[in-house]
């Protein structure tokens, strides 16, 4: 009897373990006040950083969590502890090889980031609002990459756990675009791009923020709010430094090492943004390089997606998975580039580099152009001719005006109703304090622009010819790259259509993120990427953000 006693005590307290850790589990993310730190963020120079609010009024993160209890309750934090020095900042390359070597397993990595963002976004003290989705799949895909890998190549994005930016879509997840008129935007096929990621045996992690619309919704709003996942934070300077924009949770979780990489998307600085303010690396290539079918739009003139990741190899590897020829997509080229070929050097090889003479006033800048100089980079020092910007703002509206109905009706789920930007509008209004607590400015601009196609088609090719006059040293004087800072002149190159690229360069004395950008003609994403890394390599300047290791 007394044996019997023991038993029943031991399976009631197994039982009643089993329940906590499920209680734990399931109530992990719960609101807090916030009060406290919007009067804080008030006091903040900058308008972009005075938030009306920060957490999500509308997502659950516990829902978003509920796939996974069974697996996190069995997995603890001396599992999380243990694994970190296999994980955290590690380039794809060690990944596959701990993986080969059978230290790590693609679960175990999956696992790892699940736990660790949990770990993070359910603190009120260090939560960044960075994700919107996770695939509630991930796990078993992982198990499957498991069993079925075989000579799996260090440069290879096979069973990487990525994070996509919330306006691509996915069969798995919602793309929200972080709008709540898209909240249950379930669509029937992935994106092209996250088809060939999938291809190439890349795990879909989840979905993260953004500025909402990709920051072409409200005018002077804060970078990376949306409607749909609250304000995100930069890890370097939570609710002190902005994160960028629009492709904000992708710059801030490959920071925070929430996954291996993301994806991003910019039209005008949206990942060299975001890349910059989180020291982060992020390539916008040439249009056309990558495909666009299947992602919520701006412009079908500069849109494009690029990857974004914690170092210049991780950069090139993403490339090779994503890229593809798309005849859904009218800009799509047929790209036989490998863009991580031989592996990089870290030798510059005779390189000829411009460096615009405004910039050298930033002391990063100027110092970092010193160190290319001692390692025998030829630098000239160009000024750029004026140029006239006149008419950006038009072709954003009216591509959008035109492009985002095609993207509705074509890819989005049928069951979202709305078929324009102005039934988005009316939308809105029905309820703002929810839906446009900072307004919808810029999708009202949208509505009443009344420019034709035709006079567009004029406007296009002037933007396209200024951006080309200001970048001319590229082929005048036969550069390899031109310098620029942060996303300085990321408008400009995205007129031209020249590609660029960011790498971590520095931080300021307030420890804010500065990098430096290298602009080159169409299609040298090859020729970016190495000059890139041997400047990664040389100054070797990106650290993890304190309060995230």
């Amino acid at each position: 009897m007394k044996k019997i006693l023991l038993v029943a005590l031991f399976i009631s307290s197994v039982v009643s373990c089993q329940q906590k850790e499920e209680v734990v589990l399931k109530d992990a993310f719960k609101k807090y006040d916030e009060t406290e730190a919007l009067a804080k963020s008030q006091k903040n120079e900058s308008g972009r950083m005075k938030f009306k609010l920060i957490q999500s009024k509308y997502l659950d993160m516990n829902t978003v969590y509920k796939p996974f209890q069974k697996e996190l309750a069995g997995f603890s934090e001396e599992n999380y502890e243990a694994l970190k020095p296999l994980i955290l900042e590690q380039n794809i390359p060690n990944l596959q090889k701990n993986v080969k070597e059978g230290k790590l397993s693609y679960e175990k990595l999956t696992l790892f980031y699940l736990y660790r963002i949990r770990k993070f976004e359910s603190d009120s003290t260090l939560s960044l609002n960075s994700i919107i989705a996770l695939n509630p799949n991930v796990l078993e895909e992982a198990r499957e990459k498991d069993k079925n890998k075989t000579e799996v190549s260090e440069f290879s994005i096979y069973g990487m756990p990525i994070l996509l930016k919330d306006n691509i879509n996915t069969k798995d997840m919602n793309t929200t675009a972080g709008a709540i008129v898209l909240a249950d935007n379930k669509t029937a096929e992935d994106a092209f791009i996250v088809q060939k990621l999938r291809e190439n045996g890349a795990i879909i992690l989840g979905k993260v923020n953004l500025s909402e619309w990709a920051y072409f919704f409200c005018n002077g709003c804060p970078l990376g709010y949306s409607a749909v996942g609250g304000q995100t934070l930069n890890p370097y300077g939570r609710g002190k430094f902005e994160t960028g924009g629009s492709s904000s949770g992708s710059g801030v979780t490959v920071a925070a090492n929430f996954a291996v990489a993301a994806v991003g998307t910019e039209t005008a600085g949206s990942i060299t943004s975001p890349s910059s303010q989180n020291s982060v690396v992020g390539l916008k290539p040439t249009i056309g390089v990558l495909s666009r079918s299947g992602i919520v739009p701006i412009s079908s003139t500069l849109d494009t997606p690029g990857p974004m990741t914690k170092n210049v190899i991780d950069n090139a590897i993403f490339m090779n998975a994503l890229r593809g020829y798309d005849k859904k997509d009218a800009a799509s080229k047929k790209i036989e580039e490998d863009y991580v070929q031989n592996g990089f050097s870290n030798k510059f090889r005779d390189r000829k580099i411009g460096v615009i003479k405004q910039l050298l006033s930033d002391d990063i800048y100027k110092t970092t152009v010193e160190k290319l100089k001692k390692v025998g980079v030829e630098i000239i020092e160009i000024t750029p001719p004026e140029i006239s910007f006149d008419g950006f703002v038009t072709l954003l509206n009216i591509d959008m005006k035109h492009d985002l109905p095609k993207y509705l009706k074509n890819d989005a789920s049928k069951n979202i109703k709305v078929k324009s930007v102005k039934d988005i509008v009316n939308f809105n209004k029905k309820d703002s304090i929810l839906r446009a607590p900072y307004g919808q400015q810029l999708f009202e601009g949208i509505v009443n622009d009344k420019t034709t196609l035709n006079e567009l088609e004029v406007v296009k090719k002037n933007l396209n010819s200024e951006g080309k006059k200001f970048l001319q040293a590229l082929n005048n004087e036969k550069l390899d790259a031109i310098l620029s800072i942060n996303n300085y002149h990321s408008g400009i190159a995205a007129v031209a259509k020249y590609p660029t690229l960011t790498v971590p360069m520095g931080y300021k004395k307030s420890g804010e993120p500065v990098s430096l950008t290298f602009i080159g003609v169409p299609f040298s994403e090859r020729k970016l990427l190495e000059i890139g890394y041997a400047f990664e390599q040389l100054t070797k300047v990106r650290k993890m953000p304190k309060n995230y290791q």
